[in-house]
């Protein structure tokens, strides 16, 4: 239990993940009531109107993602977000003022998300880096699993509790308090010790830095490989607001309660996930595959559950393999690379994760309204399968996984040669180290 939770051991980081963890109750909360505003108050139970939102929400970690990384490799991270998280206050604070007013529009809601969209954009690789700022050395893989079981059991009460207010004070009030649970993690910001974050190299002023980023990713294919398979269940299978509402509403004819009750109830799964991601005491590329094979297998459990008890039982393994898949590809990717590159990769990563979002989202929504909600999370489960096949023939071809027969005539998965990943400058130039030396081997041999 004590290894589970070994991160908090730090005063900088107890601080953090309190006032994070109060703030993603509260936009949890305002997931909910943003997703079932659109889909019952403004269309006409129109799958795709949330996927449009869903779009203008992820869309811009996609197209400002050359800009994105460079602030958070090169500025004060810890002020950038005091400036982000006030910014994404004030927005929900305007949008429940929107919503209190009855002035609010589908169109008006399209523009804020597109608004909440390009702060997160800016956001997101900043509050992902930051802690390796807070924890260091071997903790770090630890301190990302225990944000993403903070992120989950947020999701766990944010959606209960904003079922409720919804159906009691309604929409408005549940935008305001979200605005208000910014303030949690503002003043967390403001009593971190800057003394005690992490000395980090900065990105240098000057022409190639953006690029020089990419160029980093081009040469690690263990790295590309990660994006590639979050890429596709980003796309096509981390659609959950479009699942669990049009099978609520759609399929089982459920109110805003029941809607609500279904994201906690995948929630549950999701924390177990990020839980036993912490004991582990780093990322490996099996639990990845393992965990894409399960999210597949999970998600075609719940296109077939036939009530909407077993519907909300069989959410929870689809919580708990994918959050295992999210946490340990970010895992991978933060403590694999170098700590100068680190905010232009996981903008990178950020941006193929969500940024994905804006052609799949539109897609589920449309499949969704065309043949049914159960098809639609048909489409989620071929993504955790096609995961799995791009990780085998990863595996095949770089780490030369082979189909053995062991002594006892018995088949089993071996890796029988393990090819280094090395850049393909640095395969060029043992090339010619190589040439060079057989070169002068024969020199010798010949007398010359």
């Amino acid at each position: 239990m004590t290894a589970m939770f070994r991160s908090l051991s730090g005063r900088n980081y107890r601080i953090w993940f309190a006032g994070a963890l109060v703030s993603n109750v509260g936009t949890w909360m305002q997931r909910t009531a943003q997703d079932w505003i659109v889909l019952t108050q403004l269309s006409d139970n129109d799958a795709v109107a949330v996927g449009v939102t869903m779009a203008l929400q992820f869309g811009p970690q996609l197209l400002l993602l050359p800009v994105t990384g460079l602030v958070a490799d090169r500025f004060d991270r810890r002020k950038m977000l005091m400036l982000t998280q006030g910014l994404m206050g004030a927005l929900g604070l305007g949008l429940g003022v929107m919503v209190l007013t009855h002035t609010a529009t589908l169109l008006s809601l399209y523009g804020f998300a597109l608004a909440l969209g390009i702060v997160a954009a800016f956001d997101t690789p900043i509050r992902q880096t930051f802690v390796s700022d807070v924890v260091q050395g071997e903790h770090v893989s630890n301190a990302v699993a225990l944000n993403s079981a903070s992120f989950n059991a947020a999701r766990l009460i944010g959606p209960a509790v904003a079922g409720v207010l919804i159906a009691a004070i309604g929409s408005g009030w549940v935008f305001v308090i979200n605005a208000a649970s910014f303030l949690a993690v503002l003043l967390a910001l403001r009593f971190v010790d800057p003394a005690q974050l992490a000395d980090r190299p900065r990105a240098k002023r000057g022409k190639g830095q953006i690029v020089a980023g990419f160029r980093y990713v081009r040469t690690r294919p263990d790295i590309i490989v990660v994006l590639c398979m979050i890429f596709v269940v980003g796309t096509f299978g981390v659609n959950f607001p479009i699942f669990t509402s049009t099978m609520a509403r759609i399929e089982f004819h459920r109110g805003a309660g029941e809607f609500g009750l279904l994201n906690s109830v995948m929630a549950i799964g999701s924390v177990l996930g990020a839980l036993l991601s912490a004991r582990r005491d780093r990322p490996r590329m099996r639990t990845l595959v393992i965990a894409s094979a399960g999210f597949g297998i999970a998600c075609t459990a719940a296109a077939f559950a036939p009530t909407y008890w077993s519907f909300a039982v069989v959410l929870m393994f689809v919580g708990l393999a994918s959050l295992t898949f999210m946490t340990t590809a970010n895992a991978l990717v933060q403590t694999t690379t170098a700590p100068a590159m680190r905010g232009r990769v996981m903008a990178l990563y950020m941006a193929i994760f969500a940024g994905g979002t804006p052609i799949g989202a539109p897609i589920v929504g449309a499949i969704a309204d065309a043949a049914g909600p159960r098809w639609a999370i048909g489409v989620g489960a071929a993504s955790g399968f096609v995961a799995l096949a791009i990780a085998v023939v990863w595996l095949v071809r770089f780490e030369r996984l082979r189909l053995l027969y062991d002594a006892d005539s018995r088949l089993h998965l071996a890796v029988t040669h393990a090819v280094p990943i090395v850049s393909p400058r640095a395969a060029r130039a043992a090339l010619r180290q190589d040439l060079s030396r057989d070169e002068a081997v024969a020199n010798r041999s010949s007398g010359v």
